[in-house]
């Protein structure tokens, strides 16, 4: 980390940067260079100074009393016009006219001050100041009492629900105590207590196995325990794997898991486990207040993001995931005829695993064995329809496997169970549909039983004949690939000692051994192909990405997830379903441009408060874009107090790259 001396001399090298004139968005859609790409300093990272090189300032200050009397000459000249022209037209117009011309004339002067205030350079824009309290863990979409105001009801007020609110543009300051986040693998055993919103009643009360383990240490909540419970996880792994027939976790690979979905996963001790098997496993669980089970899960540098069974699909493709896993997770299987496990089936790829822990399963010496026999029942007849086999029932846990065969649906007996989705209802990347009342993908030309898929790792590299099926050509993937890994390389050869070195360090700070990272959660909001998170795996990078394919890009996100990586599809107008503070490091290579080209709804000040949200003190944001939009994206930086770098790109002209970080800013005091 740099010394702070010369970081504030940088940061005040900063504000007296040449301004920069608005630029309009560019259409291109960017994806990294064909040829491998050299990344190079522009005048140390930062833009020249106006008053010390290039035309004297006198000069400067007439360009800029000619732009000013232009723009005002602009606006006099459209007012006048638009009153001449406005006179000059019949009443029966002005009728259908006048209603939107007050609107549009307040928007045109609004446009003019924006571009008036923006040709002032970065040094004027204005800094954002600190959202009120209560916006500490706001996650926007989910409030529910306004939707209960706006009518939602059974259960529907606590689903996602965007675009009623009006957006704050606003700095989330984290809580008064916050503290960085112990570096992987130590933050994956414990975090600090004041970093997440839970009580002290709520650690001690907490009700699943995985919750159980939590223990509550002055400051700081441990998921180390020297405790049966502790061994409780390790046991209960291995109890699954040998209801599979396999004779421990570790050969869950080679029955064809890799990606596991944790449906209300507690606060993620299953997939805290299961990592060091080469296993992936993502959260997810409802919106929560305050003990977030998403939160806590991603606080300890685990995959993890809010989204819930309740009246949507959820935002995966069919066929998604090699296993399904709910320990006790609330979820009430048997309601709504079926439309729960229709979902899961959905999902599930073909021949994967549907884990189930309930007391439902076992009701003998349970007080209300009549109640839970008759919901057991429903759950077991319906999963037999859906052409599960049960391979075996231990206690509270059952396993069953899906059918690998799609014949096995049309040797049902007639009227038994849900019928196959016709083509308007099987779609295979659903943003939050209704629950379907049939059986999806079943169309998909994916649908290859995980028994035949390669095993991980060797699964991230498609071969011919897998990428055929999503249109691709094994010379584009290769090129791909290839181009991410070289900038992987680049990047950190460039970043280093700053991010991903083997001996990260701060000031003050001893250094710790490897494989210990500054950086364990990314976020990679335009993911492609899924290539550069292959590309941190292949460099040994000890990091998890959230791969997001934005509404608009080309959908490739079912293939990023048959490579054994997780991942999501989002319209970047709204919030990101996760808690503020939960990532080290974002990534957005041509996203800019993608949005724009869009004709989108939102602001570029819109997209990087969201970014600003979701990402950790002291956490990196890395753009890769048009010359003209990084110079837009380095100016609107400052309103954010972002450290912001200009990197070129020599293998293209026309791109650079800008590296920001974000600083640890503390509560303003009272």
């Amino acid at each position: 980390m740099k010394d702070r001396s010369e970081k504030e001399d940088l940061s005040r090298r900063d504000s007296s940067d040449q301004s920069y004139p608005p630029q309009k968005f560019a259409s291109q859609l960017l994806h990294p260079s064909n040829s491998p790409s050299k990344f190079t300093n522009l005048e140390n990272g930062f833009a020249s100074d106006a008053c010390s090189a290039g035309s004297p300032r006198k000069r400067n200050h007439l360009i800029m009393l000619a732009l000013r009397s232009s723009l005002f000459l602009i606006v006099i000249l459209a007012v006048t016009g638009s009153l001449w022209w406005t006179i000059s037209i019949s009443t029966s117009s002005r009728v259908h006219i006048n209603q939107h011309y007050k609107d549009l004339h307040a928007r045109v002067l609004s446009d003019l001050w924006d571009i008036g205030e923006l040709s002032l350079g970065p040094t004027k824009l204005r800094e954002l100041e600190a959202c009120p309290d209560e916006f500490e863990n706001y996650v926007p979409c989910y409030n529910v009492s306004e939707n209960v105001a706006l009518g939602y009801s059974d259960d529907n007020e606590f689903e996602r629900h965007c675009g009623h609110s009006v957006k704050q543009h606003c700095l989330v300051v984290p809580p008064t105590n916050y503290k960085i986040p112990l570096r992987w693998p130590t933050g994956k055993d414990i975090i600090w207590v004041a970093n997440v919103k839970i009580t002290a009643q709520q650690v001690l009360s907490s009700g699943s196995l995985t919750k159980r383990m939590m223990m509550l240490e002055e400051e700081q909540i441990s998921f180390r325990s020297a405790s049966l419970m502790f061994d409780g996880v390790e046991d209960y792994a291995q109890q699954i794997a040998k209801m599979i027939g396999l004779s421990n976790e570790y050969e869950l690979t080679k029955a064809g898991v890799r990606t596991i979905l944790d449906i209300g996963c507690g606060y993620g001790s299953f997939g805290a486990h299961l990592l060091s098997k080469q296993l992936l496993t993502l959260c997810i669980a409802n919106h929560e207040t305050s003990g977030s089970q998403v939160q806590l899960t991603l606080e300890r540098g685990l995959p993890a993001m809010i989204s819930s069974f309740n009246s949507t699909q959820l935002p995966y493709p069919s066929l998604s995931f090699d296993m399904l896993h709910c320990l006790r997770c609330g979820i009430d299987w048997d309601q709504k005829d079926g439309k729960y496990l229709l979902e899961a089936d959905r999902v599930l790829k073909p021949g994967g695993y549907f884990v189930w822990t309930s007391p439902i399963t076992n009701a003998h010496g349970n007080s209300r064995i009549k109640v839970y026999k008759k919901r057991w029942k429903f759950i077991h007849d319906f999963a037999e329809s859906l052409c599960w086999e049960l391979l075996s029932q231990q206690d509270e846990t059952v396993v069953w496997k899906k059918t690998s065969k799609t014949r096995c649906y049309g040797s049902r007996n007639p009227g038994l169970g849900p019928p196959i989705c016709g083509k308007a209802q099987d779609v295979e990347s659903p943003s939050y549909r209704p629950l379907q009342g049939c059986i999806g993908g079943t169309r998909s030309k994916r649908w290859i039983p995980i028994e035949e898929k390669t095993t991980w790792p060797s699964r991230a590299n498609l071969n011919a004949t897998e990428l055929k099926l999503y249109g691709l050509h094994p010379e584009d993937f290769a090129e791909d690939t290839d181009n991410w890994k070289a900038a992987i390389r680049e990047f950190w050869s460039l970043l280093s000692p700053l991010i991903f070195s083997d001996h990260p360090k701060r000031p003050g700070d001893e250094d710790p051994s490897p494989p210990y990272n500054m950086v364990r959660n990314v976020l990679d909001m335009n993911a492609h192909f899924g290539g550069f998170n292959a590309a941190l795996l292949e460099a040994g990078k000890f990091v998890w990405v959230m791969n997001v394919v934005p509404i608009g890009a080309p959908n490739y996100l079912p293939m990023i997830l048959d490579r054994g990586l997780v991942g999501v599809r989002h319209d970047w107008c709204e919030g990101f379903p996760t808690y503020p503070r939960t990532y080290d490091m974002v990534h957005a290579s041509g996203l800019l441009s993608l949005e724009n080209s869009q004709n989108r709804r939102c602001s570029m000040l819109d997209l990087f408060t969201e970014i600003d949200r979701i990402l950790r003190p002291e956490g990196w944001v890395i753009f890769r874009d048009t010359t003209s939009l990084i110079e837009s994206a380095r100016a609107l930086s400052a309103q954010f107090k972002w450290d912001a770098r200009v990197i070129g790109v020599e293998s293209n002209t026309d791109e650079k790259l800008l590296i920001c970080q974000k600083p640890f800013l503390k509560k303003p005091s009272s």
